[in-house]
């Protein structure tokens, strides 16, 4: 049966300045099908959404719908012609519910009647699957509900044609599976939806066709079932890329960072953590879980010294060589102590008691160089500011959620951003430039980032080269605990397995990471544990090589807060 056309691009191309970030652009939808979006970071994804949604108009081309070619100037103009966009970021007013945002905007001839807004409401919910109480206030709803309104926002406005950008980033695997049956009722009903994604896996799982759209231009558009992720990403790129992530039994893993009954309140007096406790073990990647504002947030800025902390614990173990225990040789009081206390061992690591051995036994035992004393040192970080815990020379990096709120400054090019890190090293009023813009070269070339040169100001670049930028500087300052909160956030696959591959890197090094990820599957393939959060509590710790998605999703909705580790 052939298909019927429910809109058409031709020849779509938008500059920004000299920057093109779509060119000649050719893009068909169907009636009735599942169309899904696929490119590396600035290939113009977003930006030919935008175009059809209103958000900016094109330099060049056209959009024709119906066989004739419309205008598109405004949200408004898109709406019209029944084109609704759905964002990553929700557009809602916390204080009002489901049914006065979705009507929100919306001219009614009867003005409004907030009892049928709640009739038409439950219908369409109804008719697609959706569950969503019309009444609920959105400062009260989940993630997935909140995307729901959303979803029923365009829906009441008539959208026949709906454009969703990154849906699953903040979803559990069971909300992505109730997203997708609503997806395909809506595809059934002869709805054309459009998603933008990097989830190659659910590419394949739920849509029909796949465009591809590398450095601003179509490549091609493929039916999915004819398709597979190797060739997908292998036409995003350009050239062939590996997609296993090699994970390494961690060697030797020692604790490096400890957390005792973490409690934490926000400035709203909101309980945030509550009573938090695990250890992250150098030579390992501990990976943190669970639904958007489970506490991830929180918990890291806490760890770096940006939370002010109720009670609890923090703790660095500084683990330094081992030493003979002949630096103990003028107080064998002393040594016989620690011996008690089983801090001594042998040249094969095995342990060694001086029970019953006589002092001039002992002294010349240790004299012998065969007892060997580790001299780990502990440090508190509880109370104390980013520089403190520099000062003390723990070396914590920290690549945060918010790239350019706190992670890097916006107005300044690579080279200063790197000497955030590094300007307190020189001399009183002069600053070395030299190391920092090496640094900087070295970054932009070792993961391939995208710009006219180092002194651009990072807030020009995209979402996914301004990540490179900050874990390839956090990464560089040689940390022994290293904490990424959704590093590949936004990132194309490509750049994603750069940052893994990082990651793994580090681990091998005998550093301390810990990952906060959305992607479920990334986590259980390059994390050795996972931590599950919900409500600012652990739910749970599981062994990644043995847990599965399901179980991780219902730890992510737990209400029971007294996480235990499983046994593995």
């Amino acid at each position: 049966m052939e298909k019927t056309v429910a809109l058409q691009m031709r020849g779509i191309t938008k500059k920004f300045g000299h920057v093109t970030a779509n060119h000649n652009v050719d893009l068909d939808v169907y009636q009735g099908e599942i169309l899904a979006i696929l490119g590396e970071n600035g290939c113009g994804k977003t930006t030919l959404m935008n175009m059809i949604a209103g958000i900016y108009f094109p330099d060049e081309g056209k959009i024709i719908m119906n066989g004739e070619e419309v205008v598109i100037r405004s949200p408004k103009d898109a709406f019209d012609h029944r084109i609704g966009m759905i964002h990553q970021h929700f557009k809602l007013v916390d204080l009002f519910t489901a049914a006065e945002n979705i009507v929100l905007g919306v001219r009614e001839d009867d003005g409004y009647d907030l009892k049928n807004v709640n009739n038409r409401v439950s219908v369409i919910a109804e008719k697609y699957g959706f569950n969503i109480d019309p009444k609920k206030k959105v400062y009260d709803m989940s993630v997935s509900e909140k995307q729901t309104v959303e979803i029923i926002k365009v829906l009441y406005r008539g959208a026949d044609i709906l454009i969703l950008d990154e849906p699953t980033a903040v979803l559990t695997p069971q909300e992505i599976e109730k997203l997708f049956n609503v997806l395909r009722r809506m595809k059934a009903d002869g709805k054309s939806i459009i998603i933008i994604t990097h989830k190659l896996n659910e590419v394949l799982e739920v849509s029909d066709r796949v465009a591809i759209l590398r450095k601003g231009e179509h490549i091609a558009t493929v039916n999915t079932g004819e398709t597979n992720e190797g060739v997908l990403t292998e036409m995003m790129v350009g050239k062939k890329v590996s997609l296993n992530i090699d994970r390494t039994v961690p060697v030797d893993p020692c604790p490096r960072l400890e957390v005792k009954n973490l409690n934490c309140v926000n400035e709203e007096g909101v309980k945030v953590l509550k009573n938090v406790s695990f250890t992250a073990n150098g030579g390992e990647i501990l990976g943190i879980a669970g639904i958007a504002g489970s506490g991830q947030r929180e918990l890291l800025e806490a760890i770096s010294g940006l939370q002010v902390l109720e009670n609890g614990e923090i703790i660095f173990h500084n683990p330094k060589k081992d030493k003979p225990v002949t630096f103990f040789h003028k107080s064998m009081k002393k040594v016989i102590e620690l011996g008690k206390q089983g801090a001594f061992h042998d040249t094969k690591g095995n342990p060694v008691s001086f029970d019953g051995m006589h002092t001039s036994r002992i002294r010349k035992f240790v004299e012998s160089g065969e007892v060997l004393f580790n001299d780990d040192e502990t440090v508190s970080l509880r109370d104390k500011t980013p520089l403190q815990i520099r000062e003390l020379g723990v070396r914590l990096s920290f690549v945060p959620e918010d790239r350019l709120g706190m992670g890097l400054v916006g107005s300044m090019g690579i080279t200063d951003n790197m000497m955030l890190r590094s300007y307190r090293k020189g001399p009183a009023g002069f600053l070395d430039r030299k190391k920092p813009k090496a640094l900087a070269d070295e970054i932009i070339s070792s993961l391939e980032v995208v710009t006219p040169g180092t002194n651009t100001p990072v807030r020009r670049l995209s979402g996914g080269n301004v990540q490179k930028v900050l874990v390839g500087r956090e990464i560089a300052f040689t940390p022994k605990v290293l904490m990424a909160a959704y590093p590949v956030r936004g990132l194309d696959i490509n750049s994603s397995y750069t940052i893994y591959h990082l990651l793994n890197k580090q681990k091998e090094n005998g550093v301390a990471v810990i990952f906060v990820g959305e992607d479920l599957d990334v986590l259980l393939e390059l994390c050795d544990r996972i931590l599950v959060m919900n409500s600012g509590a652990v739910t749970g710790i599981v062994d990644a090589r043995t847990a599965t998605k399901e179980e991780i999703g219902l730890l992510m909705t737990k209400t029971d807060l007294n996480g235990k580790e499983k046994a593995e």
